[in-house]
Parts: structure tokens; C-alpha cells; sequence
């Protein structure tokens, strides 16, 4: 999966130079990642085939872009070659930091489904996936994704792999899965990856995800502990902990609010149409839900009433 985020991330590199150069240069950067020379060599070819035009990206229509006879070189480098995979990882990051850094950044957690027909790649079972809105056969990936008004790229992934696999541990064998891999839920891949960045010196100032991980409440107090400030998108029957201490349901907070204080905002352009948010205009701290600024000042946002709530936090 961490030539998946070269795929995506690759565009960064025109930012500084040419496309062609900028490969060059990302590839020398990763070379010391790889142990012999055939696969150091080869990886250049294989990241300009992820960011080619072309109609499929697969084994075949990689190794003829890089003007090879067959793809089994190339599968030779995803499978079988020596060389660190955790390190290309963050060499992209620090990558992606340089050109796109900022601290007011934003960093997204979000989930991709791929689809797979047979059972022994790691992780896959019947599953729903957001990405085709149904539940498939397939493999779910879990990733960061960081964003600034310079641009946005992925900088970090996990596999999620489904209780039934580690159950299971000849199967994980057999996927070259390691035995001391426990279960991890996808909110808590998403703090292994947002520790990582912070261990790394990411600069960002806001994280965000949707209901799969807003409705995690380990993961709102693990933010909280680390004062990240955060946006999540939660049910609206979820009961959080407001300022004053009490529990209450959050359609139920929404609804306490008059219609003339709410007003409609833009959350972008969506695939279909314009996504449209309802958002407090002011709060008396009786209505106030968890959202307190960097600078210190209390305020309260969320979703108007309805199927989701947006729910806001900091530490800060």
C-alpha cells in the first residue's frame, strides 16, 4: 500500500520542477530504502507507470510503460524484493511536509475499499465499503491523508485486517502476516497514524473524519489528551460531555437551538451537488457544544438537525 501514496502524492513533485525530474529526484531520495540494485533501478519505472495516463494500472500495463518484456520484475519488487517499507513511508511524508507544510493544516483520516475476487489476499472478506456503497468482497485500507492551501496528498496507511483473519493464524501465515499483529479497530489504526505524524514533527493544526470515527469516543479522548483540535462527524443520537459537565444526546443539543440561530455554509462541491451545512451563528454557554479555539475563545458549532452531527473539539 505505500506505492498506493506515491501514486497519489506523486503530483507534489511538480510543484519544484518538471515531472520528469521530480520522479528522478524522489527516486534517488528512496534509493538507500531499497538493499540491492535491481529493485533500486526498477522502482523508478514502477512509480512513473502508477502516475502515467493509463486506462488500468496493473502488473502488465506497468512493466510495458517501463518498456519491459513481462511484469514479473515488477512483481518481484512488490513481492519478493528486500527493502523498507515503513522507510519509503515516511521519506514520502517528509516529502509531501517540504512542498505542502503548513500548520494550520488539516489532517484526514478516511477509509478505501478495493475490491478483490478471491480470499487469500490479507485482510479481504465480505465487507461493506464506502467506496462502492454496498458490502463486497474486499480489502479496506485505512489512510491520512494531509491537507493545506498549498495542496493535499496521503502520507500514511494501515491495512485493516477483520477479527475473523487474526482469529485465524495459519491464514495469516500465510498472507505473511506476522503473529504478534493484534486487532486494531479503524479509529485506532487512524492514532497509530496520527502518532506517527506527530512523532515525525507534521506540522497541522486540525484533524478530521467521518462517523466511523467520531463515534469513537476513545479516539475523541485521545485527541483531547494530545490538545488536537478536531472536527468528527458523529450520529445524532451520540451522547457526548458538554462544558458543563453534563451528557446529553446531540440531536437533542441541536434542536435546543432556535431556527434563527442557525445559518446555512458551504462545505464544497460535492460529487452530485453543493453540500450545504447548518451552523450555529452565536450560543449562550448553556448551548454550547465541545468546540474551543486555539485562541482560547468558546464557541459552538455543529450540524443542524438531522441524520449526522459534525462534532468539534480541542484541546487547544
Amino acid at each position: 500500500m505505500t506505492f498506493l501514496l506515491v501514486r497519489r502524492c506523486v503530483g507534489v513533485l511538480d510543484v519544484v520542477d518538471a515531472w520528469q525530474g521530480g520522479v528522478d529526484r524522489f527516486c534517488e531520495r528512496i534509493g538507500p530504502r531499497f538493499g540491492r540494485s535491481e529493485p533500486r533501478g526498477r522502482v523508478a519505472g514502477y512509480v512513473r507507470g502508477l502516475a502515467a495516463p493509463l486506462d488500468r494500472r496493473n502488473g502488465w500495463t506497468i512493466a510495458e510503460h517501463a518498456a519491459e518484456v513481462s511484469p514479473d520484475g515488477m512483481q518481484r519488487l512488490l513481492r519478493q524484493a528486500d527493502w523498507d517499507v515503513d522507510g519509503v513511508r515516511d521519506d514520502l511524508r517528509d516529502l509531501v511536509v517540504e512542498q505542502l507544510g503548513d500548520p494550520d493544516a488539516v489532517v484526514v483520516a478516511d477509509e478505501t475499499g478495493f475490491q478483490k475476487k478471491g480470499s487469500r489476499s490479507a485482510g479481504v472478506q465480505r465487507q461493506y465499503s464506502g467506496t462502492m456503497g454496498r458490502r463486497e468482497n474486499c480489502q479496506i485500507g485505512v489512510f491520512l491523508t494531509y491537507v493545506s492551501d498549498a495542496g493535499h496528498a496521503l502520507i500514511d496507511r494501515e491495512l485493516y485486517l477483520p477479527e475473523s483473519w487474526l482469529d485465524d493464524r495459519d491464514r495469516c501465515q500465510a498472507a505473511g502476516i506476522p503473529d504478534e499483529v493484534q486487532f486494531a479497530t479503524k479509529p485506532r489504526l487512524a492514532m497509530a497514524m496520527l502518532q506517527r505524524a506527530l512523532d515525525g514533527g507534521v506540522p497541522f493544526g486540525w484533524f478530521a473524519a467521518d462517523e466511523a470515527y467520531g463515534h469513537a469516543s476513545y479516539l475523541r479522548t485521545w485527541l483531547q489528551e494530545r490538545r488536537i483540535s478536531y472536527v468528527l462527524a458523529v450520529q445524532s443520537n451520540d451522547t457526548i460531555t458538554t462544558r458543563t459537565g453534563d451528557r446529553a444526546r446531540i440531536d437533542q443539543l441541536a434542536a435546543s437551538l432556535p431556527a434563527t440561530k442557525w445559518r446555512k455554509i458551504s462545505a464544497g462541491d460535492g460529487a452530485h451537488a453543493v453540500h450545504r451545512r447548518s451552523s450555529p451563528r452565536r450560543q449562550s454557554p448553556r448551548h454550547r457544544l465541545p468546540l474551543q479555539t486555539r485562541s482560547g475563545r468558546s464557541t459552538g458549532r455543529n450540524q443542524g438537525p438531522g441524520v449526522h452531527d459534525r462534532h468539534f473539539g480541542s484541546g487547544r
